[in-house]
């Protein structure tokens, strides 16, 4: 097991507590742009009894924590990146358990091994679907927080975007920590992509990961235009790996899971390359006036039929 830096040592000590018996914290060492984070096993339903949720640390202040899908078949990603001044926990999961105390154990370990700096935490959504925020009522109350709202006006609000949504992107700086949000509507109209300058990763939601990217009816030409708009920002900056909020795909290329798939055995693996972003671009353009279901190794673009008149 690698072995972190010793002012990170009681983040150490909580995430042993946090992570299934065998599992390993993870070290981003090599310079930037380094290969994708490497992860040891995530838990995936696959034994009788597994955590509620399993946190992964990539570097002393980059964390991905996982829901046990024993909680909810969702077993959605959540992230939390600490800067000097502020927090974000991009998604607060999906519902089945409490993930307030896990979040307020980082949180304090992190500000333990930094002499108790006090952080402000901002509680952030990848989109407003309920599987990534079912946790905000845990956070409404907690001190020295904010909620972003799930509405694109509010995103677009909190993070500064004025009236540019979805067209412009936005930085925000949690204190020598700047990231940039990209607006992705379409898999829902408050999508967004969060990209982290200092770690050259990508947090890309439910827009793209390795599973079924789900577009509604009559929402393909908003995926469309939003796939070139992630598109045009890859050509500009530098992406290690792209980091979804799910896994749906096995280790056999093009193949997924069930719809609710209580186990996921052989899963594939988090991280994406980059260039899934061009391969989804290409798909999006090719998907004509009556988008269909297209498989590729590493995702499926899913046009969802319309929904039954009431």
């Amino acid at each position: 097991m690698q072995t972190l830096p010793r002012a990170a040592g009681p983040l150490a000590l909580l995430a042993r507590l946090l992570l299934p018996a065998g599992a390993a914290l993870l070290v981003a060492t090599s310079p930037v742009p380094p290969e994708a984070p490497q992860f040891e096993h995530w838990i995936d339903g696959t034994t009788e009894s597994e955590p509620e949720m399993q946190v992964q640390q990539i570097d002393a202040d980059t964390f991905v924590i996982r829901q046990s899908v024993k909680t909810n078949f969702e077993a959605p990603f959540l992230y939390l990146l600490f800067g000097n001044e502020r927090a974000i926990l991009i998604d607060s999961g999906a519902g089945g358990l409490k993930i307030r105390p896990t979040i307020d154990g980082l949180v304090s370990q992190w500000q333990a091994a930094h002499g108790d700096h006090p952080i402000r935490l901002i509680v952030a959504h990848s989109h407003g679907h309920g599987d990534h925020h079912a946790g905000d009522e845990e956070f409404r109350d907690r001190p020295n927080t904010d909620v972003v709202g799930l509405a694109p006006e509010q995103v677009a609000a909190f993070f500064g975007m004025g009236d540019g949504w979805p067209s412009d992107t936005a930085r925000f700086d949690l204190g020598g920590r700047v990231l940039d949000i990209i607006p992705t509507p379409g898999h829902q109209p408050a999508h967004i992509m969060v990209y982290d300058e200092r770690t050259k990763l990508l947090f890309s939601g439910d827009m793209l990961y390795p599973g079924r990217l789900y577009v509604p009816h009559g929402e393909f030409d908003t995926f469309r235009a939003s796939a070139d708009r992630l598109a045009a920002f890859a050509r500009t900056h530098p992406i290690r790996a792209l980091l979804g909020a799910h896994i749906e795909m096995t280790t056999t290329p093009g193949e997924d899971y069930a719809m609710q798939a209580p186990e996921h055995p052989s899963e594939h693996a988090l991280p994406l390359p980059p260039t899934v972003i061009t391969e989804l671009q290409q798909a999006a353009a090719n998907a004509g006036p009556e988008p269909k279901i297209d498989r590729h190794a590493d995702f499926i673009v899913y046009p969802l039929p319309p929904r039954p008149a009431e």
